[in-house]
């Protein structure tokens, strides 16, 4: 077991390899989307009314407020989006609030993205700027209001609204530097378990809170894949030999760092992400389960276009996902990831073996990418899209719980037999 100096550079070893989230000093952020926060939210200001006015060429939004408060807005690329970050509020909207559009706005969704703030975030139709924006006082018999007025550019004119560090081409954060008396120790490729002797098992299903991921026939991604995560919990707490920790158990908000963060920080023998992916209209159709790994270099266009998506995700609340580690780190997690990475594929190989007997896979089941919640140097991960919320028999599965808990049994099955060859080669290596 690593000592507790060891284990900070492990830490600062995984900053390294991970952009943090402004601002998040919580590894564990909500989300509150539509519903009222607790009664100790009072304190906070109410937002009780939201509405989109205007056309294709000037858009307004407002925002009814109990008192007034301080705001942020910002607009980002690819996809085009305006983000607001205001102080904690407790959204008392109408429920279906923000889900259609209009004007240059396609949609917005709001919630908590961290203790003490809350944000907005607009799907817009194409290039906009912020042309005005301004919070009035209380007057008449008015509420207070947020005002926003949007108003058409051309993309040109767009990026050069952006904030310089949010601009498409100039996103890159600064190198994070290691001194060179703080070189980390090698990281312990042996899994670690809890003080009872249990492994822990890092179960993490994709998306959540105002990030609603793939949507189809009325069926979120982020629903459906927290179904199949409690279910896996259950499995695998039933069994009694692990200590299964998912990074969100409800509909929660959850940079994709934080994720990794978890894992790392309990020094889980398994993380496994759960999704659900929606293809392209215009790329036909495709059915299945397909379990990806961590690579540099993905496998095909489906799985680089899969992996751009998903990294993608902080972007639904206005993250930036900017990540360049320094030289000096991508070696020192390259050597713990070549080792790491040899366990995930085996986990990989294995679990298709199990889900193929009693769940339809993709014709290509294992495939590889970049995706960034597979990156902890010493965690074996694997990420599985669990089937296509864009294909009607894929979907009519995913909302089936006699199929949920065929796929559970056997990723279960999988999980076992993985930890347990683990575990006993790890004790006969002591």
């Amino acid at each position: 077991m690593a000592s507790r100096a060891n284990q900070r550079i492990l830490l600062a070893c995984a900053l390294l390899c991970a952009a943090a989230l402004p601002c998040a000093d919580s590894s564990r952020l909500s989300a509150a989307e539509s519903q009222p926060q607790p009664s100790a939210a009072a304190k906070f200001p109410v937002a009780s009314a939201a509405r989109l006015a205007g056309d294709a060429k000037q858009t307004r939004f407002i925002l009814d407020l109990d008192r007034t408060v301080t705001f942020r807005a910002v607009t980002l690329a690819d996809p085009y989006r305006v983000v607001v970050d205001v102080p904690q509020v407790n959204f008392q909207l109408p429920s279906g609030t923000g889900a259609g559009g209009r004007g240059l706005v396609k949609a917005f969704r709001y919630g908590l993205v961290m203790p003490g703030g809350s944000r907005i975030v607009f799907d817009l139709t194409g290039p906009a700027r912020i042309a005005n924006s301004y919070v009035l006082e209380a007057a008449n018999g008015q509420p207070a209001r947020l005002v926003l007025e949007l108003e058409e550019v051309d993309r040109a004119a767009f990026v050069q609204s952006i904030a310089p560090e949010l601009r498409p081409t100039l996103g890159a954060a600064p190198p994070a530097t290691v001194p060179a008396a703080a070189a980390p120790e090698p990281i312990q490729q042996k899994p670690t378990a809890t003080a009872d002797g249990r492994p822990v098992v890092v179960i993490d299903p994709g998306h959540g809170g105002i990030d609603n991921g793939t949507q189809s026939s009325g069926e979120s991604e982020k629903n459906l894949v927290l179904a199949f995560a409690l279910a896996l919990r259950e499995r695998l707490d039933k069994t009694g030999k692990y200590r299964v920790v998912m990074t969100r158990d409800d509909d929660t908000f959850i940079a994709l760092n934080d994720r990794v963060k978890v894992a790392r920080t309990l020094n889980a023998a398994l993380f496994v992400s759960i999704h659900a992916d929606a293809l392209p209209r215009a790329e036909g159709d495709a059915q299945g389960a397909t379990i990806y790994t961590l690579s540099d270099k993905a496998s095909d266009a489906e799985a680089e276009r899969l992996a751009d998506a998903e990294n993608r995700a902080d972007a639904i609340a206005g993250v930036n996902l900017a990540e360049e580690p320094t030289d000096v780190a991508d070696i020192l997690i390259d050597l713990a990831q070549r080792e790491t990475r040899t366990f995930s594929n085996r986990f990989a190989r294995l679990l298709m073996g199990e889900m193929k007997t009693t769940v339809r896979m993709h014709k290509h089941p294992l495939k590889s990418a970049g995706f960034r919640v597979l990156k902890a140097p010493d965690v074996p991960s694997v990420l599985v899209e669990i089937g296509y919320v864009s294909n009607k028999g894929d979907l009519q599965h995913l909302v089936s719980e006699g199929w949920r808990s065929r796929a559970v049994g056997s990723m279960g099955q999988a999980i076992d037999a993985f930890l347990a060859k683990r575990l006993a080669t790890a004790g006969a290596g002591n």
